[in-house]
């Protein structure tokens, strides 16, 4: 028989826009009361009209079975519905209806910083998170030299977490909710925070905190691969819905054909923003036709972004960038890569071309995403999130050389010059 760890039956939550709870029974009837007698309350978005109509279900109709030591990964779109999952299985949010069985104490990891006191310092915060989870002071003293080692910040944990930066914040969170005993782990997204290093080992020590431990493991990352090495199973959620939960290989198939269905125009339009309207994008040919799939290695390829540009900044960039469908980062392109002053965009409609470069890449299936920034500022749009992506698929012989007619090892096959010096 199954060892559940934690079971949904018919999940919902619904939040109603504009609106703030004041956590106070009697403020929210009255404030009900008034909204249904279209009377202004104070917890309606101001100069917005009162009702109790306009809203959206987050999650809808979610129903799962997750074993006990499974590790799970949780994937989709951003606004999927996934982190409001895990602040319901979390308890840090009750469902609108359904219910949901959890056995044994869970540990999260929401965001930087959730259930860290910022007055506090790194040690207090241990064993105050060690006695909200149950256990004893001379539980935490057995483990609190094994915390502070995992999270690399000794000489600061004496120091008010006030200070700490995001990422000794996120790796004193992950070192106390691994090592504490809890019987469910839930990461969401954090260990982004965190260094490569760090990220590598915080992998590892779910990955043994459940085959060695019997410890269930929720994961949430945008990031495929790091999702693929540590996740057996998975689940997919697209607009609050679970769509299929399968083999994490499987989902992450999913999930990500679901990333390169070619949008319309008026699809595109989701991407606007104050710098630009993105009116078109796509891989084309020489001719600037649309490009013909599979292509040859020897073949050219080129990134086709068309835009209408609102709004001018020195430091705009825009581009694209190529990954494995492992998620590994290939390389980068920009427009500003071979930057001359007449290459500079200018307000209204500008179409740019973007070489992808031939004799380079393997046989195999290649994920393209549009990236935009204020370059070291800010993200307009993130190619880690819910970015515009296509599919380049490349077949055939990788040259003319009589040796190279099928694929070779690694993810690239570049076609480099050789000079032989015959003596």
């Amino acid at each position: 028989m199954k060892d559940i760890a934690i079971k949904s039956e018919n999940i919902g939550k619904y939040y109603r826009l504009g609106q703030i709870n004041t956590g106070m029974f009697y403020t929210d009837v009255r404030a009900h009361i008034r909204r249904k007698l279209g009377k202004d309350d104070d917890v309606t978005k101001i100069g917005e009209k009162c009702t109790d109509n306009k809203g959206f279900w987050a999650l809808d109709d979610i129903n799962f079975e997750i074993e006990q030591g499974d590790r799970v990964g949780i994937i989709g779109k951003n606004g999927a519905g996934k982190s409001t999952l895990l602040k319901i299985i979390s308890q840090v949010t009750v469902p609108t209806k359904g219910r949901i069985g959890i056995k044994g104490n869970v540990a999260s990891l929401l965001e930087v910083g959730t259930g860290f006191h910022p007055e506090m310092t790194g040690r207090e915060n241990i064993y105050l998170n060690g006695a909200i989870l149950g256990m004893k002071r001379a539980e935490i003293n057995e483990k609190i030299d094994e915390i502070i080692a995992f999270s690399e910040i000794n000489e600061h944990i004496d120091t008010p977490v006030k200070r700490y930066s995001s990422g000794m914040y996120v790796r004193l969170a992950f070192a106390v909710a691994a090592h504490l005993d809890s019987d469910i782990l839930i990461a969401d997204e954090v260990l982004a925070v965190g260094d490569a290093t760090f990220q590598k080992r915080a992998l590892g020590k779910m990955s043994e905190l459940s085959t060695g431990r019997g410890r269930t493991v929720l994961f949430v990352s945008h990031q495929m691969n790091a999702v693929k090495a540590l996740c057996r199973s998975g689940m997919v959620l697209d607009k609050g819905k679970i769509i299929l939960q399968d083999s994490i290989d499987n989902c992450i198939a999913k999930y990500q054909s679901g990333l390169f269905e070619r949008k319309s125009v008026e699809d595109l339009s989701y991407y606007d923003n104050e710098f630009f309207d993105l009116l078109d994008f796509r891989l084309v040919n020489e001719d600037g036709h649309d490009l013909a799939l599979p292509l040859e290695n020897c073949n050219k390829a080129y990134v086709q972004i068309e835009l209408n540009v609102k709004k001018l900044h020195e430091a705009f960039v825009i581009g694209y960038n190529i990954c494995s469908t492992e998620g590994e980062v290939l390389f980068w392109s920009y427009v500003t890569d071979d930057y001359k002053e007449e290459k500079k965009l200018s307000l209204g409609k500008n179409v740019l071309r973007g070489e992808i470069p031939n004799h380079f890449l393997n046989e195999g299936e290649y994920i393209i995403s549009l990236t935009a920034s204020l370059h070291y500022i800010q993200w307009i749009i993130n190619p880690d999130e819910d970015a515009p992506r296509l599919k380049l698929y490349i077949q055939g012989g990788l040259s003319q050389s009589p040796f190279w007619t099928l694929k070779r090892s690694g993810i690239c096959a570049p076609v480099l010059s050789w000079i032989v010096n015959k003596k």
